[in-house]
């Protein structure tokens, strides 16, 4: 294993380490990767329509099983089921993407057919010295954009009303339900890394996002699935005003 540098510490318990890192694990030679703005985007009315959407979502969850391996062995001496909780996603995101890429397949595609971009990964870049924020603005930012987005998804598909799109939006039922579980994970561990700091995490987030140059968070939010993921309505009010 390479060296670890000390890079974050909690108050006065053992650093959090970072390692160095490939800054693509695990990927492979496709998709192509592009900017967000070169992504084709076409309406889900459309088989093709809908491959390039599946395939985009596919991206993320594939994104998204580094992501959760990426926040295990790069933050050395977290508690035990802060590693535990993040293998157990991995395990599902891992399962997510091999639904989609399942559901490619059905329409004659497959995973890196299309061009994809790294949205979601640069973010994972640029908290890699620091779990607070990592937490902060990965699983509860980025990741927690996904439960907003996916309903108003799953709505275009089922007027669509072909059966590849209502079995992708059924797909996507299970994707929505247990991605709020993954979010609340990322709430309670962002949480639990603010009190080890005596910092308010509510009043802490906005300067995160300042610093890191997060994405602004649009409406609509799905608040059903934000307050089941832990959102408080304070955090919430903020979001909807901000």
């Amino acid at each position: 294993m390479q060296a670890l540098s000390a890079t974050y510490s909690i108050a006065d318990k053992a650093p959090v380490r970072a390692a160095e890192a490939p800054p693509l694990p695990g990927h492979p030679q496709r998709p192509l990767l592009v900017r967000h703005n070169e992504v084709a985007q076409r309406s889900p009315a459309s088989l093709e329509g809908r491959a390039i959407l599946i395939h985009a979502i596919a991206h993320i969850e594939f994104n998204a099983i580094n992501l959760a391996l990426d926040a295990i062995w790069r933050f050395d001496g977290m508690p035990r089921d802060y590693y535990l909780d993040w293998l157990r996603v991995a395990a599902e995101e891992a399962q997510h993407f091999n639904l989609l890429r399942a559901h490619l397949r059905t329409l004659g595609r497959d995973y890196g057919d299309y061009p994809a971009h790294q949205g979601l990964w640069t973010m994972c870049e640029k908290t890699e010295h620091d779990v607070l924020a990592r937490m902060a603005l990965v699983p509860r930012t980025m990741e927690a954009r996904g439960l907003d987005a996916t309903p108003l998804i799953q709505r275009k598909l089922r007027q669509v009303g072909a059966p590849d799109a209502l079995a992708a939006a059924d797909i996507l039922d299970v994707i929505l339900r247990e991605e709020v579980g993954h979010v609340a994970i990322g709430n309670h561990w962002y949480r639990w890394l603010c009190l080890q700091s005596h910092l308010d995490p509510q009043e802490h987030y906005p300067s995160l996002v300042q610093q890191y140059q997060a994405p602004r968070l649009k409406p609509p939010f799905n608040e059903t699935a934000r307050r089941q993921a832990g959102f408080s309505e304070a955090e919430l009010q903020w979001l909807l005003q901000n």
